[in-house]
Formats: C-alpha cells, structure tokens, sequence
C-alpha cells in the first residue's frame, strides 16, 4: 500500500461500507473513509513534493500490455483540490443531508455516492491510459447523475436526465478518438503516444476525444444542462459537480494537447477552442446577470468561469517554436482551476445554508440575511472575490498569469476578454450581495449554527490563501510538468 494506491482504495472502501452498514453506521464509516482519504492526499503530496512523480505499474506489466498510474505536480495538486473540497461537503451534509431533512433515501445515497465520485476523480487525475481515463469518466458521470437526481423532484430528474445525455453523448465521442488512436499505433499509453510517429487519423481522434470532453465540461455551446443539474441537486451534491467534476474533463483535454498529441495543436483549433471559451465567458456571465435564483447565479457563473481554462490554448502558442510564456499562461489555467473549485464549492454550501435558513433561494427572501448570517455572507464575499479576480485571491493570481502571457504572446485579445469576464463576474455577484447586506430583512430566518457556517467560510479563505501563498503551490505543480507547458504547443 503506498499513497497513490491509497487515495483511489479507500474512497471505494468507505463506498461498500456505507451501503453494507445501517444508514447510522454508514455515515460514519463514510467520515471515516473521508478522513482517511484526506490524510493520504496529504501523504501523496509529501511524496510527489519529496521525490518527485510517484508511479505504480498495475499487475507490473509496463505499458502497453499494462496499465501505469502516476501522480506528477499537477495531478497532485488536483486530488488535494478534491480532498479539500470533499471534506468540507461531508462536514457539510452531515446537517444538510441528514434524514429529516433530505428524507431517508437521499440520506442513504448521498454518502456512497459522494466517495464513489471522488475515487473516479482520483482516478482520472491519475491515470495515463485513455481507456482507463474512460472507465473513471463513466463511473465519475454516472454518480454525478445520481448526485443531481438524488432529490427525487421532478425538475431534479429532468436534469438529470438531460445530463445523462449529454454524458453518453461525449462517451460516445471520446470513444470513438480513442479506437482510431489505438487502430492508429497500438497503444492507449499517453507516454507512449507522445513518442509515436503521427498517422493520418490523428487529428480526427483528437478531434473526436476534444469534443466529447467538451460536452462533459460543459463548455460553450454544450453548456446546457449545466445549470438545471447544478441548481436543481441538493447544495453539498451542487459544490461536488460544479467545484470537481468539470475538472476531470478538462485535465484530460490537457493531458491530450499538452502530452499525448501536442505536435497537432494547430492554429485554427487552438483558436476555436479560445473561441468556444471567450463565448463561455460572455454567454455564461450574461445569463447569471439575468437570474432570480441564486443556485441558478452561481451555476451560470460555472459557465462562464469554465471558459477562462480554453484561452490558455492559443496562448500557449501554435507554431511550434519555443514560447518563453507558455509556462505562465499553463500554470495560470491551473490556478483558476484550483481557486474556483475552492470558491464555488463555498458559494453553492453558502446557498445551502440559506435555503436551510429561510426555505428559498430567490433573490428577493434573502434580503438583510447578512445581519442575522455574517460568516456566510462574509463566506460568499470571500468567494466572490476570488471569482472576480480581485487581489490577493488565487482568482487573480490565475488571471494574472493568462493575462501577463497574453500580452507577451501579442494576443491581447484573450486578455481583453479575461478582463471583460471579470466585469461582468462583479455585476452579477453585485446583485445577490447587495441583497444579503441590505439594511431590512423580509423574512426571519431559521437559526443556522456557526459550525454550519465555518465550512464555506474555510473554502472561500483557502481560494484567497491560494493566491497570498501562491508560491509553493506554483512551484508545486512544475513538477512533472509537459514540455509543451514549457515550451509551447
């Protein structure tokens, strides 16, 4: 048993566990689970800091007849973003998903559903086999459906079910690349595919494998059933998909641009994708500013934020030639998905608390709950700030870096948008907070406990820690680092 074995056996362990036992016994097996997933990740994160990557060779067979796990800076840096994420939600929905409020069923399902998604995450994040990265995406997606139907409300279920399809759709898709990628050269190894000699199906299955992913991140146009599955699920199941799950997705898009396939990162696609993500920005931003629910705010918002992750594509560069900016814009992506899995995880487990205070989310009965609610409107401030892309956050810590290497790649543009993003993130954010800290309150709330209220409040710190201690993280996740990240597409 070492770390990396650790962190994908014992999410999986906690799951059985909390089926097989009493739901009681189940609840706390699966605290137990989480507790001891938490302290493996720290332990994964002492021994990448230490050694460097750590790989395991499933069975020892080496690829390609093998399987090869290994956890580099980056894919580190995200399983301690799950970890984070995941045991604040399960502090979290110890209250929110507790029987007499969810009802027994969804108090039952939550907790295996919740560690089954975070040992796909862990998977995903640590996989170098693109049939394995498959497998850990359908069992990532089929517990993130759950997640979003877990309710039993009708509108739950129609999002759900929306969802599914768009996640089959993109299965579909990503298989598909991966077929043609092993017709091609026998071999599914990222490692391995990076030293291939190109076929002329290349650029078809990544073509196909991108946009599958696409569709499961939720980026524009594909963006849809986002907002009804992320606003619609209970709040702790919203923070997990809209904090995690699109990140799983994207990592891979950049295992395959920046690892497997970099030599066929041309201009034009490197420019489509920038496209289809300035188009996220603006689209996503514009439809939360139009809102009357919060859920519904911050999950366009996810859209949006989504979108920033594409513009480090072109940025990165496309002609082939050593660009000195490559690694900032890199590493800059990698700081908004850190920092925004943070705050908004924050945001949806500060919606949760209002919903439990005052039984709705629309704008108009949140009004004053600052005065009765300070650490969670402090929580979603913090939040806020972060998303905006104000200092000290790690939010502008991450636009910092894009817009610093747009600049030096002459692509102004990217960073014009990134700007504009961040204007319409504070008219958007502007509205719900200038409700909760209005003078007059319409509704009396229910009593909300301050432990309650410390979780999201010590999500929303750590995405502005984030960026006042930027350093270590930043050097953290060179570690292992793609060339390509260094030197361009």
């Amino acid at each position: 048993m070492n770390a990396l074995v650790a962190v994908l056996a014992l999410p999986l362990l906690g799951a059985l566990a909390a089926v097989a036992l009493p739901p009681r016994a189940g609840v706390r097996a699966a605290l137990l689970a989480t507790a001891l997933t938490v302290a493996a990740t720290i332990w994964l994160l002492l021994a990448v800091a230490r050694r460097g990557v750590q790989g395991v060779i499933l069975g020892g067979w080496e690829p390609p007849l093998g399987i090869g796990l290994a956890a580099d800076g980056l894919g580190a840096a995200f399983i301690a973003m799950s970890a984070a994420v995941m045991g604040g939600v399960a502090l979290a929905a110890r209250q929110m998903m507790a029987p007499d409020v969810v009802g027994a069923r969804a108090a039952f399902g939550f907790w295996p559903l919740m560690l089954l998604l975070w040992a796909a995450l862990n998977a995903v994040f640590v996989s170098r086999d693109l049939f394995n990265l498959y497998v850990g995406l359908e069992l990532l997606s089929l517990a993130a459906v759950a997640l979003v139907a877990i309710g039993g409300k009708e509108a739950a279920l129609a999002a759900a079910m929306r969802y599914m399809i768009f996640a089959l759709a993109g299965s579909l898709l990503y298989l598909a690349g991966v077929v043609l990628a092993y017709a091609a050269h026998g071999t599914l190894d990222i490692g391995l595919l990076a030293a291939r000699d190109a076929a002329p199906s290349d650029g078809l299955a990544l073509a196909l494998m991108t946009a599958g992913l696409l569709a499961k991140t939720a980026i524009f146009p594909f963006h849809v059933w986002l907002p009804p599955a992320h606003a619609g699920a209970p709040a702790p199941a919203s923070a997990l998909l809209s904090g995690l799950v699109p990140k799983a997705s994207f990592l891979i898009i950049l295992r395959l641009w920046f690892e497997a396939m970099p030599d066929r990162a041309g201009f034009a696609a490197l420019m489509l994708l920038a496209g289809l993500g300035a188009g996220a920005v603006i689209w996503g931003s514009l439809q939360a500013m139009a809102q009357a629910r919060l859920k519904m705010i911050v999950a366009y918002s996810t859209v949006a934020q989504l979108g920033y992750l594409l513009l480090v594509f072109p940025i990165a560069g496309g002609d082939g030639a050593a660009q000195p900016w490559a690694a900032g814009a890199w590493t800059g992506a990698m700081f908004q998905v850190l920092s925004h899995a943070l705050a908004k995880a924050a945001m949806f487990l500060s919606a949760g608390l209002y919903l439990a205070a005052v039984g709705s989310d629309r704008l108009g009965d949140l009004r004053g709950l600052a005065r009765t609610m300070p650490m969670t409107a402090f929580a979603f401030a913090l939040a806020a700030v972060t998303l905006m892309g104000l200092p000290p956050s790690g939010g502008f810590t991450a636009k910092y870096l894009m817009m610093t290497a747009a600049f030096a790649a002459g692509q102004w543009y990217w960073a014009l948008v990134m700007a504009l993003g961040g204007l319409l993130a504070a008219a958007y954010l502007y509205r719900p907070m200038a409700v909760l800290f209005a003078r007059e309150s319409l509704i009396a709330p229910r009593p909300v406990t301050r432990a309650a209220q410390a979780v999201p409040l010590v999500l929303a710190g750590a995405s502005i820690l984030l960026g006042v201690f930027s350093a270590p993280p930043f050097e953290f996740m060179q570690i292992g680092r793609p060339d390509a990240a260094e030197e361009g597409l």
